[in-house]
């Protein structure tokens, strides 16, 4: 070979990783929000997210299961809107009772977004707002009876081995008929996750993630008064995995309490449990 060839070929070969390293560069991550928080993942526009969900929680004497369909479509590549249906069976003691739970239209808007060599950082706000459709007559009730309004905001580091993110919530929960009101919530939530085996975008994927999840509710008010046995600080510890497989994808986790400070007499969360498939269509 002489040496404009060997020139040549070394070219080539120099063009064609270029042309591959641009493949995979542009080539999408895997984008999902964690199981127990939210992240910054949006549709892309005209894509439809179908979610489906199961959830379990225990908390002394009281157990609920809810099933859950979630729906999300993609207004821009940036912005998503959605509806959240929602089944509950509720156990206190001797009762129990189940029913359409309330329901919930949310909005998320990716404000931010940093692409380098095969990562993605982003950003999102989130609004939610949760309407007093189930029934709270029910004993016990399957609904709260109460209009109630979420806004978050969260941060997103997706790779192909690494991810992180970071978010926080507040609750603001309206009153009742009766007018009881819940107390408001802050929610914060710091994800780690790792995916030991990078795979190609037609094989399945499997990804592990450890949540540290923080909750701080203010106490419940009864007709403008103070109630004693409520709100304070729960903290959890979530693992959980996430498999995909093209357009589909499992995740689950369990919530463990590791630390809590509740306010007077209140038993501590025992276990909580989520399993949700997702279709991208």
């Amino acid at each position: 070979m002489n040496r404009v060839s060997k020139q040549g070929y070394r070219f080539n070969r120099r063009a064609l990783g270029a042309v591959f390293l641009a493949g995979f560069v542009v080539s999408p991550v895997q984008a999902h929000d964690p199981i127990f928080s939210i992240g910054p993942h949006v549709v892309y526009k005209g894509g439809i997210e179908i979610a489906p969900e199961v959830e379990t929680s225990k908390k002394g004497n009281e157990r609920e299961t809810g099933l859950g369909l979630e729906l999300t479509y993609g207004l821009t590549g940036d912005w998503a809107a959605g509806i959240d249906l929602p089944y509950r069976f509720s156990k206190e003691g001797s009762d129990d009772a189940s029913g359409v739970s309330d329901v919930s239209l949310f909005t998320k808007y990716r404000f931010w977004r940093h692409d380098t060599l095969g990562a993605q950082e982003t950003a999102a706000v989130l609004a939610k707002v949760k309407f007093a459709s189930g029934d709270e007559n029910k004993t016990p009730p399957v609904g709260t009876g109460s209009t109630d309004a979420i806004l978050g905001l969260t941060y997103g580091y997706e790779s192909r081995k690494w991810y992180r993110w970071a978010s926080v919530r507040y609750r603001r929960n309206g009153e009742n008929d009766d007018r009881l009101r819940r107390g408001d919530k802050l929610l914060v939530d710091l994800v780690g996750g790792i995916r030991p085996k990078p795979t190609g975008y037609l094989e399945p994927d499997t990804v592990w993630l450890l949540e540290l999840n923080g909750e701080y509710g203010r106490r419940a008010e009864f007709r403008g008064s103070n109630l004693p046995d409520t709100g304070g600080t729960e903290l959890f510890l979530s693992p959980g995995i996430f498999w995909t497989y093209r357009y589909f994808a499992v995740k689950a986790g369990v919530q463990v309490p590791v630390a809590s400070n509740l306010h007077g007499s209140q038993d501590n969360s025992d276990y909580r449990a989520r399993l949700i498939l997702e279709w991208h269509l």
